[in-house]
Formats: structure tokens, C-alpha cells, sequence
């Protein structure tokens, strides 16, 4: 059996399924979060379509990390095992017709989150709200708790401190400076599955949405939908092609293909039929009237001319020049390097110290492969200590 005590700073989803998996082990579970209450982001996020993991293959679902040691991890604890968890918990889950898993029709992230928590309680795992960790060494962790300073002794201690987005929900990343100042190399954060600022602005656009359209950047591309907002564009898309603009310097190009079903040439046909442009577009070639609109934006002479805009069709240019701040975007790139850690994810100028979760140097797509690393990085650590 484990030594105890084993604590865990950041309730979290990946300390709070680490809490879960340990407590099975009988070890004793102390579970510490500097907020008032569980897994705020993990609430947060679910306010925008609430997936949990994706049903795609294995194989192909771990080709959405960009790391090989993530990659890894998830296969040890991947999307089925996690469907599996979700219904001992008594979530039952359902696969929506992108392949997106989520919770059965009529449960709510807090419905979720409870049953987590009713779980750990019923495991005997205590938490313990209201401590923002500020130290640590070898041997006690140090938290402020109603503005004073206390020192947990641990066994084994688990950071699950999050990002660096969405600051209001205790992702606020003060981690990164403690860790620092302990010779610990973090990999700067960035903002990951961020919009885009765009130099061309799209305001009478804003709030519309491209479906069924695929965007382009260099020899990757991702099918899906966009959304024009008052400061350029967000969405799946743009979210997915994140990872390989930052590795270019802005202002950058993507491009739109509006029918992506159709080649050039069968657009070009239908365009050089005589007759109203706008109409083709609408009546023969099917373009919605937001792309419609997006396509008058053009000059007369590209409008105007099968050729070109059938080019355009297939190819709609958009410079991009930044991404978003990143306190605004869903999650963040960068973190603790996997060079600072052995195969289970334990600092190696701290041994018994272990991180899980989006402190990690990771990242991936939205989809449900955000919270799945989470989840399993969870259970890979708690699997690993012994």
C-alpha cells in the first residue's frame, strides 16, 4: 500500500481524476484548489457545447497532439476508457454527429462535475477550497489560506495548475514563476485554439458563419466552420491550423475553400452560364449568403470573371496578423517541458513532485482531445506512483 499523505494542488479535471484513481489504492487523498469551487474552467468550457472526448480511432486520435509523449499517455487512458469512467459514474454519453462524444441529452457540465465529486467524497478524498499553493520543496507544500501561510506535508505531490487562459476561472498561471525560480524549464505559454485578428476587417460579417467550407494554410487543412466576429475570425478551423501558424511569423495567409465538393473547373462552368452572378451563386452553385456576401467583397473585375472567381471560390485569401490575447482564447500552447520529467511525469530536480494536466507542454485541437489529455495524464501519474 502507498504511503500517505498524497496531495494534489488544482481541482481540476486531471487532479481530480488523479484523486479518484489513487483513492482506489486506500491511499490517503488531500486535494487542494485555490478557488471556492471545483474546476471552474472545466464549467466554463462546457457553456460552448459540452464534448468530453472523441469516438474517432485511436490511431488517428492521438495524431492530433503535438507532442509524442501526450500522444502516448492518452493511448494508456484513451476516449473509451474515458466513456467507460463517465458510466460507472453514472453519466451515460451519447456521439454527436461530428464524432464528438457528450454527456446523454439533459445532463449539465455541473451534473457531471457533481458526480465526480459525490465519487471522491464517497472514496474518502478530501478538498480542501480556498488555498493558492506558493511554495513547495522536497518534502511540504505551502499554500495562503485566509491570508495566512501553511505547509502541508506530502508523500507525493500532484500539480494540476492549468494554463494560462481564461484567468477569471483560476487559470491564471502564477505556477510558472515557481516553478522557474526552481531551475524548472517552462516553454513560454501562447495562446492555442485562439481566433485570428485578420487585416481585412469582416465587422459587417460579425456573428455569421461559414458551414461546410475547409481552410487552408500551406499543406494542412481542416473542414469544418467558421465564424466572423468584429476582429477577423474564430472556429474549429482556425483553431486546428493554430499549431502550424506559430511556427511562421505574421502576417500570414489562409485560405478558403467555400465549396469544397466542387473543383474549379465545374465552378467555372456554372459561372460562365449567362445571368446574374449573386443568383448562380445562390441557385446553382448552392453558396450561402454569407459567403455570398463575403465574395462581394471582392473587386468588380474578379467578381465579374468566371475564371477568377471560381479561383477565389476555391481559394478566398485572408491575411491573418496576430492571434487573440492570451487570457481570451480556449487554451494554451507551452508549459513544463517533457525534458524536465521522467516517463511518469515527476520532476526530475523534484522527485515525488508530478504534473499533469495543460501545465504540461502540450496541445491540441478543441473536439474533446483537450480534456482527454487532461484525463488521462491524470491516471498515468496516479497509475505510476508507487
Amino acid at each position: 500500500m502507498l504511503k500517505s499523505p498524497i496531495v494534489i494542488v488544482g481541482a481540476g479535471p486531471a487532479g481530480l481524476i488523479a484523486a479518484q484513481q489513487l483513492a482506489k489504492k486506500g491511499v490517503e487523498v488531500h486535494v487542494y484548489e485555490q478557488n471556492k469551487a471545483a474546476a471552474r474552467k472545466f464549467l466554463v468550457a462546457g457553456h460552448g457545447g459540452f464534448n468530453l472526448t472523441h469516438s474517432e480511432d485511436i490511431d488517428s486520435f492521438v495524431q492530433n497532439y503535438d507532442k509524442t509523449e501526450i500522444r502516448r499517455i492518452v493511448k494508456y487512458f484513451d476516449n473509451r476508457a474515458t466513456v467507460e469512467w463517465l458510466a460507472k459514474l453514472g453519466i451515460p454519453t451519447f456521439i454527436g454527429s461530428s464524432g464528438k462524444v457528450f454527456p446523454a441529452k439533459g445532463i449539465k457540465p455541473i451534473q457531471v462535475l457533481q458526480a465526480v465529486l459525490t465519487k471522491l467524497v464517497y472514496d474518502g478524498v478530501k478538498i480542501h477550497y480556498g488555498y493558492q499553493m506558493v511554495d513547495f520543496d522536497e518534502k511540504v507544500v505551502t499554500f495562503i489560506h485566509q491570508g495566512e501561510f501553511i505547509g502541508i506535508p506530502y508523500y507525493k505531490l500532484i500539480l494540476g495548475l492549468g494554463g494560462g487562459s481564461w484567468s477569471k476561472t483560476g487559470s491564471d498561471a502564477k505556477w510558472v514563476n515557481i516553478l522557474k525560480a526552481k531551475g524548472v524549464q517552462i516553454n513560454a505559454l501562447e495562446p492555442a485554439n485562439s481566433g485570428m485578428n485578420t487585416k481585412d476587417e469582416f465587422s459587417s460579417l460579425a456573428g455569421q458563419v461559414l458551414k461546410n467550407i475547409q481552410l487552408k494554410f500551406a499543406e494542412h487543412k481542416k473542414s469544418g466552420e467558421i465564424v466572423f466576429t468584429s476582429y477577423g475570425i474564430e472556429g474549429a478551423p482556425v483553431y486546428y491550423l493554430n499549431r502550424f501558424l506559430r511556427q511562421h511569423l505574421f502576417p500570414n495567409r489562409l485560405f478558403l475553400d467555400l465549396k469544397p465538393t466542387h473543383s474549379m473547373a465545374s465552378i467555372e462552368k456554372e459561372l460562365k452560364n449567362k445571368g446574374n452572378v449573386a443568383a448562380t451563386l445562390r441557385d446553382r452553385l448552392k453558396l450561402s449568403q454569407t459567403a455570398i456576401q463575403l465574395l462581394k467583397s471582392l473587386d468588380k473585375e474578379t467578381y465579374t470573371n468566371p475564371r477568377k472567381l471560381a479561383l477565389a471560390i476555391k481559394n478566398f485569401s485572408i491575411e491573418v496578423t496576430s492571434f487573440r490575447p492570451i487570457d481570451e482564447v480556449i487554451s494554451t500552447a507551452g508549459g513544463v517541458s517533457f525534458a524536465e520529467l521522467s516517463a511518469s511525469l515527476e520532476l526530475l530536480k523534484y522527485p515525488n513532485v508530478f504534473c499533469v494536466g495543460e501545465m504540461l507542454d502540450w496541445e491540441a485541437p478543441t473536439g474533446g482531445y483537450l480534456l482527454q489529455a487532461c484525463f488521462s495524464s491524470g491516471v498515468w501519474v496516479a497509475d505510476n506512483i508507487k
